[in-house]
């Protein structure tokens, strides 16, 4: 399931989005109820969490706080509005300054890490497509900070935005992974390992050549058996993290390369 932001109203949207703390909640006519933006949007982030996006309607939020759906929309337009709401509310976890002190690539493993565990712990935002951004403050706060600590290494700014692009991918690629391995285990019932050793017997039949025809394939794979149970848990999680980590490591090289480079022609 993909969701696209901003497809709700663009001036009631960025409104809500960039409000200052204090100003009026409402966004319609008649008597204030207790409710708040804020709070039909963190009961719609707990909703999430907890159900995945699927489940997420106005109704299903304001069945949480006791209210109809009609109550809500005095506070949020509608489910369009509300994502690009959660989605930014959700990135006001993450921290906005990332101490170069110990360079600026600890720096940037530092927010890659905290980008990461933010997207286990809200699986959901994983499904908010990046091709068109939410356009909010936390949003925004989240690239700053990154920029912020690159911001030391010299790049031109046309490169600098490549590099924060790959960043990016590199962690929601990792984090995705995870995210749709857990729920591929709860919707069908089937662990990882269930399905692959299930699989593998399978194929080691139907195609006894195997080992002949993809021989590349299997030395990707030798170490796969030795490492199944380190920790207890799935296989393909500590196999996505161990990804991550690895193609994390990869830009930074790319980086300092990059630097290097750019050193080198300004010498010149």
């Amino acid at each position: 399931m993909v969701v696209y932001a901003g497809q709700g109203d663009p001036r009631r949207s960025m409104s809500l989005l960039w409000r200052d703390a204090g100003t009026a909640e409402r966004t319609g006519p008649g008597p204030k109820p207790g409710l708040s933006v804020d709070l039909v949007v963190d009961t719609a982030i707990e909703l999430a969490d907890a159900e995945g996006m699927p489940a997420l309607s106005m109704r299903a939020v304001g069945e949480r706080l006791g209210r109809t759906a009609m109550a809500l929309y005095t506070y949020v337009p509608g489910k369009n509005e509300l994502i690009d709401l959660m989605y930014d509310r959700a990135l006001a976890e993450l921290p906005t300054d990332y101490p170069a002190d110990q360079g600026w690539r600890s720096a940037v493993t530092a927010w890659a890490d905290d980008l990461w565990r933010f997207y286990l712990r809200h699986p959901w935002v994983l499904q908010v497509s990046q091709a068109r951004p939410v356009l909010g403050p936390n949003e925004y706060g989240v690239l700053e900070a990154l920029v912020r600590v690159l911001d030391g290494t010299g790049l031109a700014a046309g490169e600098l935005r490549r590099v924060v692009g790959t960043l990016f991918h590199v962690v929601r690629g990792a984090a995705q992974t995870i995210a749709e391995s857990r729920h591929a285990a709860a919707a069908t019932g089937v662990s990882d390992e269930e399905w692959w050793f299930a699989r593998a017997g399978v194929l080691r039949e139907v195609a006894p050549d195997f080992a002949e025809r993809f021989p590349m394939v299997l030395r990707l794979e030798a170490d796969q058996a030795a490492g199944w149970e380190d920790d207890g848990s799935p296989y393909l999680e500590r196999e996505a993290k161990r990804t991550f980590e690895a193609g994390l490591a990869v830009v930074l090289d790319g980086i300092e390369a990059a630097m290097a480079r750019t050193q080198r022609d300004r010498a010149r």
